[in-house]
């Protein structure tokens, strides 16, 4: 998959190639990137035009047609005729942030080095390591190149290693950076807020500098560390897409920058605004990776290509490929108000309904009964469970049910005694007094002792009774990111000391805990993000779980990351969050698209709403594989100004598709629902048939009688399925086809 052959790097399997070679014996530069193709032959020279105010190196002074301010580079300079972004910037100990990295030496591996403390693909692959050195020696740069052979997805990462005899300073660090030739492109990015996660924004790259970043010490709920150029003309079925997914749960910076002769350079990293690394004589620093992923297939082809790779090659758990379990957690149904008696109510309850998970979420500590206090006291709140944790655990297991709990382990209140031991634990600065966020503070993970007695806390907690389930939060981002620990000039290495210090953690209990299914959260989506799928295979997707809302969440998170692992939720209406009614069929048929479960108090059904939802649970335990890990394809994505959404779901037996109207409108067009990337050649028997209910949960019948049916794929991707008008908003259909 990858050969060095004239000066010519050629990486490639049957999704892409990609192509760069040595300038002049010295420069690294980017050639092609895109389908495959069997040989590169140059047939795309470099121009060799003399561009007024670009410099020339004074390696080629009498060169004006050579220079790196217009030359399609694959690890950008500082400072050194190169204008636009660079991919580092490095200070040495004069000041000096000028350099220029020239070719040394190559090496291909037959497999891929692992990464301290940081979240890193795995599997069987070839990796390139091409190592660049600076031209007066004070530095060297390995970047890495990861081809998998059954994945569009290549990964990147860089290692910058100290070769001098006295203490440098890498102020930026990018992962990878990467020239296009033209400007011709849309961007992509994920926007949103704490319960708006991950919108999709689709805009034309404009001449000058996008950026999508964070500098919140989390991936944040603001925006993805997600980006895709996209081609004009690019859709969910067809067209070019080059899209990079930073492995990196931590503040990060991508950006995009249309420059003046019309190229694009695009270059992902750590956010140089919160960023900085002090390297002594001898001493390297890694880069996390990024995914970058190209499609020919539009879309879709992203998303799939996104999906396999981060189940198959980054998500480690010993649960990645089984089914998960249906839940019913506890915090909207009671928030801080309950007890033993309330708990065991609720798995009495959930084992009538068919559910398989009960999950305790916060207030169980300490004299937690607001959120106001104990944060960092992991120990059992007696007056709430009486009888102990492992009473609880076993009186749930004897349910048939298994146990979750929620923790949130990097957090401390003024109230708690962990903050009166150890009030110098938090990360605050001098002279200021700290902030709160939801009264919290945050500890700094970025000092060993306190990641030390947190993680032996979490042991304790983990091992104290049968625990099934653990529920991973994080509610408030980084302010006053200062360790009193660290010297002066090695503030600003804070957050990632911070982050590898998590990471570190999660590695250690992952790896003790492996029969503990963990649920990352922040907040709900505010750390979703590829770097903690390494640890914990699915997240909560948003705290928001209005089934509407949840339409766009989940629809901007499966453009890069599997239905898996997406936590989704069936809650009460008016809905905690927006107040808003919506049907009880659109609410569980939009939880069906993850791992299902339920945010409400179940105790209060009718016995005809309980019947429901024993018709719902039975139906999606039928089907979950399907939805969970069959392929997954955008029919609709917010059509007619963001009223309509179509799933679809297909695995080797089981074809499953999803149509959403929120709101019916006067004299509405009939809507022809097409599927997509199905066998032409296969007969698909429509099993059952679910169109819309009213709004109130009446247990009425169907507004439509069903007759099994069987199509061609054919007639299905071509003719496509008519949706009958239903007199109702908030209408949710599905169609479920055995092949």
């Amino acid at each position: 998959m990858i050969k060095f052959e004239n000066q010519q790097f050629h990486l490639s399997n049957k999704f892409f190639s990609y192509v760069m070679d040595i300038a002049k014996e010295k420069h690294l530069m980017h050639r092609y990137w895109g389908k495959p193709i069997k040989f590169f032959h140059d047939s795309i020279p470099l121009q060799k035009i003399d561009r007024g105010f670009s410099g020339q190196l004074a390696t080629f002074p009498n060169e004006r047609t050579f220079s790196l301010d217009v030359l399609p580079q694959e690890y950008p300079v500082q400072g050194h005729t190169d204008f636009r972004i660079p991919a580092y910037r490095v200070e040495l100990e004069n000041g000096t942030n000028i350099s220029e990295l020239n070719y040394k030496a190559y090496k291909i591996l037959d497999s891929k080095p692992a990464l301290k403390n940081l979240p890193a693909s795995f599997g069987e692959s070839q990796t390139l390591e091409i190592e660049l050195e600076d031209l007066n020696k004070n530095f060297a740069v390995k970047l890495y190149y990861t081809v998998f052979e059954d994945s569009p997805v290549l990964i990147r990462s860089a290692k910058f290693i100290n070769i001098s005899d006295k203490a440098i300073k890498i102020r930026h660090a990018s992962s990878a950076s990467i020239d296009f030739n033209d400007n011709d492109f849309d961007i992509i990015n994920l926007y949103g807020g704490h319960a708006a996660e991950r919108t999709i924004q689709r805009h034309k790259l404009q001449r000058g500098i996008f950026e999508i970043s964070s500098a919140r010490g989390a991936s944040s709920h603001q925006q993805s560390p997600f980006v895709a150029l996209v081609r004009p003309e690019t859709t969910e079925f067809t067209g070019e897409v080059y899209a990079a997914s930073f492995i990196y749960s931590g503040s990060f910076a991508i950006k995009v920058e249309a420059e003046q002769f019309g190229t694009t350079r695009l270059v992902v990293g750590l956010n140089p605004e919160t960023f900085s690394w002090k390297l002594e004589p001898g001493e390297d620093f890694q880069t996390p990776e990024v995914a970058l992923n190209f499609s020919a297939e539009g879309l879709n082809g992203l998303s799939q290509g996104f999906h396999n790779f981060f189940q198959k090659h980054l998500i480690r758990s010993k649960f990645k490929n089984d089914v998960r379990p249906i839940l019913i957690n506890n915090w909207e149904a009671t928030y801080f108000d309950f007890d033993e008696n309330k708990l065991l109510a609720l798995a009495d309850c959930a084992k009538d309904l068919g559910l398989e998970l009960l999950v305790l979420d916060d207030g169980w500590f300490g004299k937690r009964n607001d959120d106001n206090s104990s944060l960092g006291d992991w120990f059992l709140n007696t007056k709430k469970i009486p009888h102990g944790l492992q009473f609880l655990v076993d009186e749930v297991h004897k349910r048939g049910l298994k146990f979750g709990i929620w923790v949130e382990p990097e957090m401390t209140n003024e109230d708690s005694e962990l903050f009166r031991a150890h009030p110098d634990w938090i990360l605050h600065a001098p002279n200021y007094k700290t902030s709160f966020g939801r009264h919290q503070l945050i500890l700094d993970f970025s000092r060993a002792e306190v990641v030390d007695y947190i993680t032996d806390a979490m042991r304790k907690v983990f091992s104290s009774a049968p625990i099934d389930y653990v529920k991973v939060d994080m509610n408030r981002h980084m302010t006053e990111a200062f360790s009193p620990t660290l010297p002066a000039d090695r503030q600003f290495e804070t957050q990632h000391r911070y982050m590898l210090g998590l990471y570190g953690m999660w590695e250690k209990l992952t790896a003790e805990f492996p029969n503990i299914l963990f649920e990352n959260c922040s907040g709900g989506g505010g750390r979703f993000d590829a770097g903690f799928l390494y640890y914990m295979p699915q997240t909560w997707t948003s705290d928001n779980s209005d089934a509407v809302c949840r339409l766009s969440i989940q629809a901007g998170t499966g453009l890069a990351f599997p239905i898996v692992t997406q936590g989704a939720h069936v809650s009460v209406t008016p809905n905690h969050q927006v107040g808003r009614m919506t049907t009880f069929q659109m609410r569980n048929f939009v939880a069906y698209a993850g791992t299902y479960g339920f945010e409400l108090d179940i105790t209060k059904f009718t016995d005809t709403e309980k019947s429901e939802v024993r018709d719902y649970v039975k139906l999606y335990k039928e089907i979950r594989s399907t939805i969970q890990f069959g392929k997954f394809t955008r029919l609709l994505t917010a059509a007619y100004e963001g009223n309509e959404y179509a799933w679809q779901f297909e695995d080797d037996n089981r074809l499953i598709v999803m149509y959403f109207k929120i709101l019916q409108k006067a004299a509405a067009p009939v809507r022809i629902l097409k599927l997509a990337g199905l066998d032409a050649n296969k007969n698909y028997t429509l099993k059952k048939y679910l169109p819309p209910k009213k709004l109130s949960v009446d247990g009425g019948k169907q507004i439509v009688n069903f007759e099994e049916k069987t199509f061609g794929g054919d007639e299905l991707m071509n003719a496509g399925i008519a949706i009958e008008k239903i007199d109702t908003d908030f209408a949710a259909y599905l169609w479920v086809f055995e092949k």
